[in-house]
């Protein structure tokens, strides 16, 4: 156990996000993402849900600040009438943590699981919420 470090963060996900640098991208995929065969680095978090983890990450991760949106979700699929309710949860979170934030990237299904290929990580969660994937890009801290 640390200090002020949530006991939801592993030391793997700990190692991994120290790793990052300035533009690097986090994937926090939902239960459903085919994590194991798109990730270049796959770390588990299984069984545990986004919100909390995401509030977690974020005492620890800073956001992009020289990009419009330095987080985005992955659209839902032309046709499907489900609403993602998640991802009201996800700008609370966003916005306590970081006041800049204002809007999510919408990102086509394809589009992101490309993306994630690139990825610096993929963070296998278990939630269990349809379109609840998550990429965050890594900003600096200022002295």
């Amino acid at each position: 156990m640390l200090k002020t470090v949530s006991p939801l963060i592993s030391p793997e996900l700990i190692k991994v996000l120290a790793e990052m640098g300035h533009g690097d991208e986090l994937v926090i995929s939902d239960a459903n993402f085919p994590a194991a065969s798109i990730a270049q680095r796959l770390v588990r978090a299984d069984g545990l849900p986004i919100p909390p983890l995401l509030e977690a990450i974020l005492q620890l991760f800073p956001l992009d600040q020289y990009v419009d949106q330095p987080a985005s979700v992955m659209m839902v699929v032309p046709g499907d009438p489900y609403k993602p309710i998640i991802w009201e949860e996800y700008c609370q979170i966003l916005r306590k943590t970081e006041p800049g934030f204002t809007e999510f990237e919408y990102v086509e299904r394809h589009a992101f699981y490309e993306r994630a290929k690139r990825a610096y990580a993929v963070l296998a969660t278990g939630e269990t919420a349809l379109y609840a994937n998550l990429i965050l890009k890594k900003g600096v801290i200022k002295a």
